[in-house]
C-alpha cells in the first residue's frame, strides 16, 4: 500500500554465465570452517574418547579411578558393568563402569611428588 513493489532483475552476458563458480566461491568459507573443526575439536575429542573407553574396559583391581562426580578411590573388585570402588575408611560403592571419568594406574605418579 504505502510501499511499491520490487522487481527483481535479471542478469546479462558475463555475469550469467561464471554463476557456477560464483555458488562454489559462497560455498568454499563453509567448507573450510567445518575442515578446521573437524581437525582441530572433532577429531582430538574423538581420540580422548576412544582412549577413555580403552582404559575404562581394561580397569583392573588396585587401580585408582576418578568417578564423573568428582570422587576418587580405588578399584577393589571388577564385573563386567560394575567397580568396587574403595572411597577410605572401609567405604566402597558399587560403581558403573560407563560412570568413570578417568583410569589411573598403579605405576602413574602424581608430578609434584
Amino acid at each position: 500500500m504505502f510501499a511499491t513493489p520490487a522487481f527483481a532483475q535479471t542478469t546479462t552476458g558475463a555475469a550469467a554465465a561464471g554463476g557456477g563458480l560464483a555458488s562454489f566461491v559462497g560455498f568454499a568459507p563453509l567448507l573450510l570452517v567445518f575442515v578446521v573443526f573437524y581437525f582441530l575439536m572433532i577429531r582430538p575429542q574423538q581420540r580422548r574418547m576412544r582412549d577413555l573407553q580403552r582404559s575404562v574396559s581394561s580397569v583392573k583391581k588396585g587401580d585408582e579411578v576418578v568417578t564423573a562426580g568428582g570422587h576418587i578411590g580405588r578399584v577393589s573388585k571388577v564385573n563386567d558393568t560394575e567397580v568396587e570402588v574403595d572411597f577410605g575408611n572401609g567405604q566402597k560403592h558399587r560403581v558403573v563402569k560407563a560412570t568413570l571419568a578417568e583410569v589411573r594406574t598403579l605405576g602413574s605418579k602424581p608430578a609434584n611428588d
